[in-house]
């Protein structure tokens, strides 16, 4: 299972301190946010853990997904969510796909390492897009109108929390070959 009792594996996904969810109970509701948001990061990515290259590209599913290619598409929704929403950049300015189906085809250059890295420079970009905004405030460039951040934070969330649970049963898988 992938789940974050190593404190290690989220302070290597964020250039904050590691808190966990139990941490930051009686915390505000934006510290709340981004802990969660933060824990099925660190999920997603580590479900690479110790496994080869050939694993992670394997496919298990009629679809394209893979568990880089999971991890690649995560990196693809923080660029949607908190670069595109927010700044109101076209997909194609950003440098992503313009369909998520895209986000996850792998490349021959796609390896373990470059898209963890892109990953983890896709969160921190996307800490700092943030930073200096409220759950209140309303992003306008996502395509279905402006939103509430919160909404944002929530739409992530939930889109992390089931690619978690598709890593969780494809490593699964992978491991009991």
């Amino acid at each position: 299972m992938l789940l974050i009792d190593d404190l290690a594996m989220l302070s290597r996904m964020s250039s904050r301190p590691a808190l966990s969810t139990g941490d930051v109970r009686d915390h505000p509701i934006r510290a709340q946010f981004d802990v969660f948001l933060d824990e099925h990061r660190a999920a997603l990515n580590g479900c690479l853990d110790g496994l080869s290259e050939e694993q992670v590209r394997r496919s298990l599913v009629p679809s394209r997904t893979t568990l880089l290619g999971l991890v690649k598409h995560a990196t693809f929704v923080e660029k949607v969510w908190f670069d595109e929403a927010i700044t109101g950049r076209s997909r194609a300015e950003i440098g992503i796909p313009a369909t998520p189906d895209e986000s996850f085809i792998l490349t021959d250059h796609d390896t373990i390492a470059s898209v963890r890295q892109a990953h983890h420079d896709a969160c921190e970009a996307s800490r700092q897009a943030t930073s200096s905004l409220a759950l209140d405030d309303i992003v306008h460039g996502n395509r279905r109108g402006p939103l509430p951040l919160r909404w944002v934070y929530l739409h992530v969330l939930r889109e992390l929390a089931q690619h978690c649970g598709h890593a969780d049963i494809l490593r699964e898988q992978l491991l009991n070959e």
